[in-house]
């Protein structure tokens, strides 16, 4: 099983309404997954969040986009084959 990042892009963002300094918005994530030789491509739309403050477009971008790999790196972990470990 094989799942691969194609492409993201930041859809959009702005202030929280009721948290001060959160800035909160949406990611999309365009998925690559083969599954028992049957390959799918799908888009994800993430909601994403960062405590930045008041700072330069640049690196509000860079949180909100660092906050959906995370959340892409999570979901990957769940996805990923594990191999069974060797008793002892």
């Amino acid at each position: 099983m094989s799942f691969d990042v194609i492409g993201c892009q930041l859809l959009h963002f702005g202030p929280h309404k009721a948290i001060p300094n959160r800035i909160t918005g949406a990611v999309r994530v365009r998925i690559r997954e083969t599954f028992l030789c049957n390959r799918t491509e799908y888009s994800l739309d993430l909601k994403v969040k960062a405590d930045c403050g008041s700072v330069p477009h640049e690196q509000v971008r860079t949180a909100l986009l660092s906050h959906a790999a995370h959340q892409l790196n999570k979901l990957k972990a769940r996805h990923t084959d594990k191999l069974p470990a060797a008793a002892e």
